[in-house]
């Protein structure tokens, strides 16, 4: 079975993530799949506002510029911290980093059909302020819309 693991900055995923490292010794993965959704500003509210037009736009506009690399190294900082992680338990299965840009309830989803996981683990909600409301309702979007299991851990 292939698992795939949604992280980002927030001082609550780092404190699920021991419990999702738990559950993955449980499952036996063949696999996981670590998945960041890059947000602009910090936040993604704005690919909310946004329509995919408009988001494509933006993505296109911001490649190749100072904030975008700025972007993907906070990215690769965050997926190498995970990983190592998760490498840090045995078994140590596959473990795959991915990095993707847009509304992280649909990238979740997406990635996870694309990926062909067996499961999507996700946190609860994140603990900076404005992000509550938010994460809250990115871990109830994809457990409502997603087309395999998801696990919302807390």
């Amino acid at each position: 079975m292939k698992i795939l693991i949604a992280v980002d900055d927030t001082k609550a995923t780092r404190e699920i993530f021991n419990k999702c490292t738990e559950i993955c010794k449980c499952m036996a993965p063949e696999s996981i799949i670590l998945l960041y959704v890059e947000k602009f500003e910090g936040r993604s509210f704005m690919t909310d506002l946004l329509g995919d037009a408009e988001l494509s736009t933006l993505q296109e506009v911001l490649e190749g510029t100072e904030y975008k690399e700025a972007l993907d190294q906070k990215a690769e900082k965050v997926l190498s911290y995970y990983k190592n992680a998760l490498e840090q338990h045995q078994p140590v299965p596959l473990v795959e980093t991915m990095v993707k840009t847009g509304h992280p309830a649909e990238q979740i989803i997406e990635t996870a059909q694309n990926e062909d996981v067996g499961m999507i683990l996700i946190g609860s909600r994140g603990q900076r302020a404005g992000a509550r409301l938010l994460m809250g309702s990115v871990s109830r979007e994809v457990a409502n819309e997603a087309d395999r299991p998801v696990l919302i851990v807390k």
